[in-house]
């Protein structure tokens, strides 16, 4: 376990240094659906800026999204109560770099190594990319709940 969490030390957290400068809120409005001890369920509606309109009976193009999550409790709810859940902007943004930016990072340096070292078939090299991403993804559950300490949203009543 201490090996983790030094490679996760080195590995992990000078990524994501950068992102740290920026520091505003995300919010987002919700519904309580449920609660236990300081987590409540949360369900929230992403809409684009057509559903917020006015004339979206009459527009096709209007679109919104009901996701659900669950959020650490700044004071007590109860379900039903509205709430706004938050998250700073410089976690959504190291959240970004570590599902994609890594990712594609890790498999285009797979791709260009065994391209520069080898001469596999494109198949080989390939398979062997996409083998890279599962890899990865695989070292990133490691730390899964080191994650998902960094990464917590906050509800608070409106």
């Amino acid at each position: 376990m201490f090996a983790h969490a030094c490679a996760y030390e080195k590995f992990f957290v000078p990524l994501c240094a950068f992102c740290s400068f920026m520091d505003e809120l995300i919010r987002h409005e919700g519904i309580v659906l449920s609660t236990n001890d300081k987590m409540a369920h949360i369900q929230i509606v992403q809409s684009s800026a057509c559903s917020a309109c006015k004339a979206k009976a009459m527009c096709s193009s209007s679109e919104s999204q009901s996701k659900e999550m669950d959020a650490l409790m700044l004071e007590p709810m109860v379900p039903g109560d509205r709430v706004e859940v938050e998250v700073r902007e410089h976690l959504a943004w190291r959240a970004v770099l570590l599902a994609y930016i890594l990712p594609f990072l890790v498999m285009m340096t797979t791709i260009a190594v065994l391209d520069l070292l080898t001469h596999w078939d494109e198949a080989i090299v390939g398979t062997i990319a996409l083998a890279s991403i599962a890899l990865y993804y695989l070292v990133l559950n490691q730390f899964k709940s080191k994650l998902q300490k960094q990464f917590s949203f906050t509800a608070r009543k409106i």
